[in-house]
C-alpha cells in the first residue's frame, strides 16, 4: 500500500543576496513546496536611480515563483494574501523588517529565521561585519524560531565556521550563506518531525549590533594596527575602509581594499613610514598597517606599485589631515 505524504507548504521571506542560497535550497529540497517569495519593493539604485528588484525577487522570477512585495509586512491587505496562501511554515532570511504577531501566528509550524551569527551573540544588523571588527576567531549560522523581539527566538540548530586571516566581509558572507542553506533543509525536516527541542537563548549572553554606515569606514590611525586591519576586512566590499590624503583643492579620499599588520615599524599615527612596491606602511596607535591594494576616488583599484607609479605618497606625510 502506498502512502501519500503532503509536501510542507512554505512561504519564503527575504530580500538581500544572503537569502538567495536559502531560497534555492528550499526549492530543491524534496518534501518542500515553496508557495511564494515575499521581498521588499523595488528600490532606486545605480547612477540613474531606477527602481531595481531585490536579489530574492530576481531568483524567484527565474524559478517561476509568485512574488509579493508589500511596503510593510504589517499591512492588513498583505496579511490577508499571506493567509490565503495557507503556508505550513514561513522561512525568513535577510528580509529587512520585523514581522508582526499576526504573521508569526499564521503558519501552524510558525516562522523560522536564518541568522548569520552564533546567537545570542550579535543580534541585529551586520553580524558578519561586527564579528570581523571584534577579531572573533569564529562565527556561524543560527536557525531559530522567530519571536516578537529581534533575533530572540529559540534556537533550532547552529553551524560554526572559523574566521580566517584572509577572510573579509564578502568571503565570510558567501560562506555563511551556503552554510545556512545547507543547514536549513535537515533542520526543518527534524523540526517538523519533532526531533528537535527548541533551545531558549541565554539573555545574559545576548549582544546587539546596529547597521553599518559609510562613516564607519573612515580609519582612525590612532587605533592599533590590528583593529584597523580588522576594519579593512570587515568593510570590504562595503562601505569600504578609507582615509584622506592632503591635496588641493580638497583632501583626496583613498579606499583601502587590502592590508596587513606590521609590528616592527612605528611612528606618529597616520604618518607614512615607507612607500614602495611592497606596500605603503602607515603608522598606527600601536604598530603599523601595510596597505597592499588601494583605490583613489574616481579611479580603479590598484596594488601599491601600480598606485605609486601615478600618485605620490612620501615618507613623513600624514594621512587624515
Amino acid at each position: 500500500m502506498l502512502l501519500f505524504v503532503m509536501a510542507l507548504r512554505i512561504v519564503f521571506m527575504g530580500t538581500a543576496e544572503l537569502a538567495c542560497a536559502s531560497l534555492n535550497a528550499l526549492i530543491e529540497e524534496p518534501g518542500f513546496e515553496v508557495l511564494a517569495a515575499i521581498t521588499q519593493p523595488d528600490r532606486p539604485a545605480g547612477r540613474d536611480l531606477k527602481p531595481q528588484p531585490s536579489a530574492v525577487k530576481k531568483l524567484a522570477v527565474a524559478k517561476n515563483l509568485p512574488v509579493l512585495q508589500p511596503e510593510r509586512a504589517r499591512e492588513p491587505g498583505f496579511i490577508d494574501q499571506l493567509r490565503a496562501l495557507a503556508p505550513d511554515l514561513i522561512v525568513v532570511a535577510a528580509y529587512g523588517q520585523i514581522l508582526p504577531k499576526a504573521i508569526l501566528e499564521l503558519p501552524r509550524f510558525g516562522c523560522v529565521n536564518v541568522h548569520t551569527s552564533l546567537l545570542p551573540k550579535y543580534r541585529g544588523a551586520a553580524p558578519i561585519q561586527w564579528a570581523i571588527i571584534n577579531g572573533d576567531p569564529q562565527t556561524g549560522v543560527t536557525i531559530m524560531k522567530v519571536a516578537p523581539a529581534l533575533d530572540s527566538g529559540d534556537i533550532l540548530s547552529q553551524c560554526v565556521t572559523p574566521i580566517a586571516p584572509d577572510d573579509n566581509a564578502e568571503t565570510l558572507h558567501d560562506r555563511l550563506a551556503q552554510l545556512g542553506a545547507q543547514l536549513l533543509g535537515p533542520t526543518l525536516h527534524d523540526y517538523i518531525a519533532g526531533k528537535i527541542t527548541p533551545r531558549p537563548q541565554v539573555e545574559s549572553d545576548a549582544s546587539h549590533v546596529g547597521k553599518i554606515s559609510k562613516e564607519d569606514g573612515r580609519l582612525d590611525w590612532s587605533q592599533p594596527a590590528t583593529s584597523l586591519w580588522n576594519r579593512v576586512r570587515a568593510f570590504t566590499p562595503w562601505p569600504g575602509a578609507y582615509t584622506f590624503q592632503a591635496a588641493e583643492p580638497k583632501p583626496r579620499l583613498l579606499k583601502i581594499w587590502q592590508a596587513r599588520v606590521e609590528t616592527e615599524l612605528s611612528g606618529a599615527p597616520g604618518e607614512i613610514l615607507t612607500s614602495g612596491k611592497e606596500g605603503i606602511v602607515v603608522a598606527c596607535g600601536v604598530g603599523s598597517l601595510r596597505i597592499l591594494i588601494l583605490q583613489r576616488e574616481g579611479g580603479r583599484r590598484m596594488n601599491a606599485a601600480e598606485f605609486l607609479a601615478g600618485n605620490s605618497m612620501k615618507r613623513g606625510e600624514l594621512l587624515n589631515r
